[in-house]
């Protein structure tokens, strides 16, 4: 005689998961009103419905809406000499970085960081960086995130070049930006607390990191800096100062007075402002 068998203790929770996911959903809101079901009913815990609901997300996303942006990448200069190239590597702390040539829309490759530390332990002024890159993968904007995943764990790499629609250089991505998506963000023990971009001082002033987005520079002061032109207050500067400045510059823009507090060769890095 058969007997209904009450649900094994075992059974695991993916395994509730699929019994609950049938019939199958017609849409994406349809499975994630299961999954958020599913989590009310203690099927799965909060770190698997994140999980989850993080991979549909990815499937909706596409490389501009998560890419490093070009004015925030850290690139390599292929003529610079291999000394100054392990102190960047060094002090940035990067794992693979774009080497460049004239411009950041002159991308020769992708070095790993390893291949040029070796150097470190020879030094040597014949070896070339261009000798040492591999080819670096280039993708339009709109390339959708769960695609881009895909081929980054087909083909084995992990790190791609984003252009825009007229070929120019829009950024990079790499595949610890897509997981960060699905799972959260990912630190390991050389990542220091994130401070806030915009901080107020004691004595009224601001300080301001340059790679701040203007949009949000707008909001906390409530002002109308154009988005046209830029990205970030960094770019707003020096287009206001004509030249990368130095430390210790000042310049002004409409009610606002930045004094830049820290750069280098390239670009800005921290403002104080003050009103």
């Amino acid at each position: 005689m058969n007997e209904d068998k009450p649900p094994s203790s075992n059974t695991s929770w993916l395994d509730r998961l699929v019994t609950l996911l049938s019939p199958t959903p017609d849409n994406r809101e349809q499975l994630s009103e299961i999954l958020q079901k599913s989590h009310e009913s203690h099927v799965i815990d909060s770190d698997a419905l994140e999980i989850m609901e993080g991979a549909l997300r990815v499937g909706e996303l596409q490389a501009r809406e998560i890419m490093i942006p070009r004015s925030q990448m850290e690139v390599l200069r292929s003529e610079a000499d291999i000394q100054t190239l392990l102190a960047q590597i060094i002090e940035s702390g990067h794992s693979r970085f774009p080497v460049v040539g004239e411009s950041s829309d002159d991308v020769i490759g992708i070095l790993l960081a390893k291949d040029l530390l070796k150097l470190a332990l020879h030094p040597t002024d014949d070896v070339n960086v261009c000798d040492l890159v591999r080819e670096a993968a280039i993708i339009p904007e709109s390339k959708r995130l769960s695609v881009l995943l895909r081929e980054f764990r087909e083909q084995r790499y992990h790190m791609a070049m984003v252009v825009d629609e007229y070929g120019s250089i829009a950024g990079l991505i790499t595949i610890e930006d897509i997981l960060e998506e699905i799972v959260g963000d990912i630190e390991d023990e050389t990542d220091e607390e994130e401070a806030s971009p915009i901080r107020r001082q004691q004595d009224g002033s601001w300080l301001v990191s340059a790679q701040t987005e203007i949009e949000e520079f707008n909001e906390t002061f409530e002002s109308g800096l154009s988005e046209d032109d830029f990205d970030t207050i960094g770019g707003i500067v020096v287009n206001a100062f004509g030249h990368v400045p130095d430390e210790g510059e000042k310049v002004s823009i409409d009610d606002f007075h930045f004094e830049v507090l820290e750069a280098d060769q390239r670009r800005l890095q921290l403002l104080r402002l003050t009103r």
